[in-house]
């Protein structure tokens, strides 16, 4: 027997799933509004800094912004933002924006890691404001999108070709943020001073080494987007 075809039907036009994604799932909703949430707290932090830099009289643009901290927690910010705008509507991401959300969960964890182990403590000449923001940019967020990168529905699978979007950001950072430390003589972090007590050997050490631990993580992020059980939209 043949399968009647009906005579109205255009065999080229794509199917009703591919024209519309599937409804979100109530986890799926859940894990947006608290990604809106967390992205609503970045913001605050980050407004919260400068307004307290600017009424001490503190705030230096060309300086705050060259923070890696800062740019990338802008970019979470967005990441967040449209990440929890997708899953109040759709049953999964798409899997361009799962990858741009990977770069960003590695820039967290690393930024994370980062300061709580080179940076904390170290006494500084600059203006100390509210900790709060701070504390929410280096540690919280940081622990927040980690998790919800690891348990929220929907998230798309990741090939290791992905793995260049999460390092390509920062190796341009580091390149402007090198060439300019030779310019002006200013660099945003100690450890990437030349002339510190460890000379540039110390940097060259450093780069390499947080440059493996970005590569490391990433690596970690894509393989977790890999596991089908933690893959499945669930209801």
């Amino acid at each position: 027997m043949t399968a009647t075809s009906n005579p109205n039907q255009n065999p080229a036009a794509p199917s009703a799933s591919l024209l519309a994604p599937e409804s979100a799932t109530a986890a799926r909703r859940v894990a947006g509004v608290l990604r809106l949430a967390a992205g609503m707290l970045v913001l605050a932090a980050i407004v919260t800094q400068i307004v307290d830099l600017v009424l001490n009289d503190a705030f230096e643009p060309h300086e705050y912004f060259s923070y890696f901290t800062i740019q990338s927690s802008l970019i979470t910010i967005v990441v967040l933002t449209v990440g929890g705008l997708l899953a109040l509507r759709w049953r999964e991401d798409p899997e361009l924006y799962t990858a741009v959300r990977m770069s960003a969960v590695t820039y967290a964890v690393v930024t994370a890691v980062v300061y709580n182990l080179l940076l904390r403590g170290i006494p500084t000449d600059d203006f100390v404001g509210v900790q709060w923001p701070n504390e929410v940019t280096h540690v919280w967020i940081p622990i927040v999108i980690a998790l919800d990168w690891i348990l929220s529905p929907g998230r798309a699978a990741l090939a290791w070709g992905r793995l260049w979007l999460a390092i390509g950001y920062p190796l341009l950072w580091l390149a402007f943020t090198l060439v300019r430390g030779v310019l002006t003589g200013w660099y945003p972090y100690p450890f990437l001073e030349p002339d510190g007590p460890d000379g540039p050997t110390s940097v060259i050490a450093y780069i390499v080494g947080i440059t493996l631990f970005i590569l490391a993580v990433a690596c970690v992020s894509i393989g977790i987007s890999r596991i089908r059980v933690w893959n499945e939209p669930r209801d």
